[in-house]
């Protein structure tokens, strides 16, 4: 599925009424139609419990809000509508969706102090089913007083809200807001889930998303963009399915690097995870004073090896490094000079597909170390939470925070790799131009280890992938790569839902995810089935 920016939005609206000759008023009254009917389906029984209340704005949201209250009232429920502005600003709309929607039976009362809210609500005890309709995705920041005051109210006073298109006071694109705004149970969205419900404050606001067709052509739809949600559509991006008279060395052998002084446990769980995707081999190193503890907490199936002290004896090392499909190196490293001077070796000497992670990236900086990135011949996958996306960029942290996507894109322009940023919504971005967005929150998730058995998945996946053992351009190495960048993110995603499922989301480790690959992979089987 495609998420777009208010202007791409726009764009396509403007091609849907000039070469499609698509009319505004038939888009409102497709999506009041379809959003009816996904209202219904939600609530199931509670929807009656009484009225349904509309809070409608001036605009085609407010609008298109009056459609479905009238398509409710169609069905036999009760709906009610406060217009939350003056008759003098209503757009000819939301005038003319008005007269119909109060010829059906739906009864509306125009206001503009919160007081008529308290009153109603104060009148009307049962538990209310809120629908916002007040802004769509084009608000501009900061609201009314007045507005502000019934948001407050609206998500103090709230059984179940349901936001058209995106919550009243987060900003479409950037998702930033300012003071408050509606805290959705769900959101309705307009032909398109918007960038701004995956950034900043936005996936805490938006609740879960159901996308509502505007019955625009299939060739608007389908075509154009460069920002994605990983859902259903991901079918034909992912790989097929593995080899049944493959042995060892075709599903290859990867190297994980790593495990510093009390840090062994996190190579541990990423050459684990490396082993147990599916790599033919797999070989984990660390540091020569951390072996011995190292190999004490390791399980027989994984090679060993270390790491020399003396910098001076990695020649054999370095040497040895094409032997590998895949390297991740990372997990545990430590921020130290030696460590950056290994990580520094590996991208010069290894020719094959490399995962930077942890204090990979932790020990190299964007301004010193851009050209190396783009010097190598072979694709290179960083996989930065924010805080390291932020030290690695030399921004704030805040303002990755705020605009995540953009500093994505800005990182990736510099050196020309693909970064994997991770969070409640992970951010997959590729050299081709193409994000795609994981928005699966875990809080089971938010615990030490997870992003040490991601970076194994994705270097065990990566060693597995046939097509980068073949001689060609860079620009087609990462083009058979992404595929497998996007089903090991999803591997990751299944074994961490699971997990939760099992353990609950407060006793689940690291490890967990590793223990429910198993229903991971039973997952993605039905999942290619469908």
């Amino acid at each position: 599925m495609r998420i777009v920016t208010q202007a791409e939005m726009k764009e396509l609206e403007k091609m849907a009424q000039t070469k499609f000759h698509f009319p505004e008023k038939l888009i409102i009254e497709n999506v009041a139609m379809v959003g009816a009917r996904t209202i219904v389906e939600k609530l199931g029984e509670e929807i009656n419990i009484g009225e349904i209340i509309f809070l409608i704005g001036k605009g085609n949201n407010g609008g298109t809000g009056l459609a479905i209250a009238r398509h409710l009232s169609s069905m036999g429920l009760e709906a009610r509508a406060f217009l939350l502005s003056d008759e003098n600003s209503w757009s000819n709309e939301v005038k003319e969706q008005l007269q119909i929607a109060r010829s059906y039976g739906v009864r509306t009362t125009v206001i503009d102090e919160l007081s008529a809210l308290e009153a109603y609500f104060e009148q009307n005890s049962s538990p209310k089913i809120i629908i916002d309709a007040i802004f769509g995705t084009g608000v501009r920041l900061p609201l009314s007083n007045f507005i502000y005051d019934v948001i407050h109210f609206i998500n103090s006073h709230k059984a179940y809200t349901i936001s058209l298109d995106i919550p009243t006071g987060v900003e479409g694109d950037s998702g930033r807001t300012q003071g408050n705004a509606i805290e959705a149970d769900l959101t309705l969205a307009v032909g398109f889930p918007k960038l701004g419900y995956y950034q900043a404050d936005g996936p805490r606001m938006v609740g879960e998303v159901v996308v509502l067709p505007m019955g625009i052509p299939f060739d608007l739809v389908m075509k154009g963009g460069d920002k994605f949600l990983m859902d259903e559509d991901l079918k034909d991006e992912l790989p097929k399915e593995r080899n049944k008279f493959g042995d060892k060395k075709l599903f290859g052998h990867t190297l994980v690097i790593g495990g510093s002084h009390g840090l062994t446990g996190a190579l541990v769980m990423s050459s684990s995870a490396a082993l147990k995707v599916g790599a033919g081999l797999v070989t984990a190193s660390t540091w020569e004073p951390q072996y011995q503890e190292f190999i004490s907490r390791l399980i027989p199936e994984i090679m060993t090896g270390y790491i020399p002290a003396d910098q001076g004896k990695w020649t054999r090392l370095l040497k040895d490094l094409d032997k590998y499909d895949s390297i991740v190196i990372g997990p545990g490293l430590a921020r130290s000079n030696r460590a950056r001077m290994l990580v520094l070796e590996i991208m010069n000497n290894f020719s094959g597909p490399l995962v930077l992670d942890a204090d990979a990236i932790n020990v190299l900086n964007l301004k010193a170390d851009a050209e190396i990135f783009r010097l190598r011949n072979a694709p290179t996958l960083l996989t930065p939470h924010f805080g390291e996306l932020a030290r690695f960029a030399g921004v704030p942290l805040e303002e990755v925070i705020r605009e995540p996507y953009l500093h994505l894109k800005e990182v990736i322009e510099h050196i020309n790799c693909t970064v994997i940023l991770k969070g409640p919504c992970t951010y997959l971005g590729f050299p081709n131009g193409k994000t795609f967005f994981n928005f699966s929150p875990n809080d089971g998730m938010a615990t030490g280890g997870v992003g040490d058995v991601l970076a194994g998945i994705l270097g065990g996946l990566i060693g597995q992938e046939a097509n980068l053992k073949k001689r060609d351009s860079l620009y087609n190495l990462y083009e058979n790569l992404n595929g497998t960048i996007l089903l090991g993110v999803l591997i990751h995603t299944w074994a961490g839902k699971f997990a939760a499922e099992k353990l609950g989301v407060r006793p689940m480790t690291a490890t967990s995810l590793i223990e429910a690959f198993p229903e991971a992979f039973k997952e993605l089987e039905e999942f290619l089935k469908d």
